[in-house]
């Protein structure tokens, strides 16, 4: 089966803690709540300690247009999309020799946060010496969802090519879609969450041949199977409205009562069509979302707080980023070297309202 091989993330410039943008929130939208003491609580109760940015918290201050806004999504995304496949490649925590630039078959683009055709994986292909055949793969609007889809269509790829070696680049500049004018609650608790961040990872197939040298780890995650889900008619749940003045966010209240009431028979259609029952399950390697979605996480399937130990670790400490997120969370789960034979699911949710789940196990003596 498909291997994970290796994880990188790549971390925006600047680092601004949750007081500091609590403080400038307050600021800007004092005048539009009057209760603003009283919201301001979703910074303080949200598990967030800091994010990370593109922009300085200056930035902020002023208005931007929808044009300098998606200019500075592309020059940045490059950036750091270079950046983060360089990592995913070169000597790394997983592994000790380089993987050539021009021995990955696609390379699967993940990002819903601004525009760009062409799109961001051509911009990037021409920054590192890939092979001009690399196939491109862009995937647009499945918003939070996009780490984990990203990273089943890479082991669907790499079933149909068992020689192949595929790159799943997620991208999110959550930041710069900030609204100062959007008065509404969600733009509100989406300004509390959002971040921007950036991660890659390398799946390859069974019959890949790689130039990467040994795995510094004892064991790798094989994707076992995957399963998409769609709820029908959830539009409005989560999303982005597109108006002139740029991405205004789509953001229900009432997304911890849609996972607390759908995602259990969901996840246990899956674990019963993977032969599985939850206490087979080791690793809970989810999208983190927000401190209501882990709490609603932990309430649908009677998961204890060790078992969303490390996703909420990196809520804490990165904020949600989006697509990258979960593959955040699936780096630092591999570097605690789980041993051979445990299990995990690998999940997200987003617009749609849609659930994309991928069963992985650790496979010991991975070549």
């Amino acid at each position: 089966m498909p291997v994970i091989r290796s994880v990188s993330t790549e971390v925006p410039p600047y680092t601004i803690e949750q007081s500091e943008t609590e403080a400038i929130v307050r600021e800007l939208f004092k005048e539009s709540f009057p209760n603003i003491d009283r919201m301001m609580s979703i910074f303080e109760n949200g598990q967030i300690s800091r994010r990370n940015f593109i922009v300085p918290k200056e930035w902020f201050a002023t208005e931007h247009t929808l044009e300098e806004k998606n200019d500075l999504y592309i020059a940045e995304s490059i950036r750091l999309g270079v950046n983060a496949v360089s990592k995913c490649l070169e000597p790394n925590e997983f592994h000790t020799a380089p993987v050539p630039y021009s021995e990955i078959d696609a390379i699967i683009l993940v990002s819903s946060s601004g525009f760009a055709t062409p799109t961001l994986d051509a911009r990037i292909m021409n920054e590192l010496p890939f092979s001009p055949h690399t196939k491109r793969i862009p995937i647009w609007g499945l918003g939070c969802a996009g780490g984990a889809a990203g990273m089943s269509r890479a082991y669907e790829y790499c079933l149909a090519y068992p020689e192949a070696k595929v790159l799943v680049l997620c991208i999110e500049l959550c930041s710069i879609t900030f609204q100062r004018n959007d008065t509404r609650k969600s733009n509100l608790v989406g300004t509390s969450l959002f971040a921007d961040g950036v991660a890659c990872a390398l799946v390859t197939g069974d019959e890949a041949e790689l130039s990467a040298g040994e795995s510094k780890l004892e064991a790798l995650p094989s994707i076992l199977g995957t399963q998409s889900t769609l709820m029908p008619q959830s539009e409005d749940v989560m999303g982005w409205d597109v108006k002139d003045t740029g991405l205004h966010v789509i953001f229900s209240r009432d997304i911890p009562t849609v996972i607390r009431e759908w995602l259990r028979p969901n996840v246990e259609t899956f674990l019963e069509k993977r032969g599985l029952r939850q206490e087979d399950i080791d690793h809970f390697v989810a999208h983190p979302g927000g401190r209501k979605v882990l709490e609603a996480y932990e309430a649908s399937l009677g998961y204890s707080e060790q078992m969303t130990e490390i996703p909420r670790r990196v809520l804490n400490e990165n904020g949600n980023m989006s697509s990258p997120t979960v593959l955040y969370v699936l780096k630092e789960t591999m570097l605690q070297q789980p041993a051979a034979g445990s299990q995990g699911i690998m999940t997200a949710l987003g617009p749609g309202f849609s659930s994309e789940m991928l069963h992985v196990k650790w496979e010991g003596n991975v070549k």
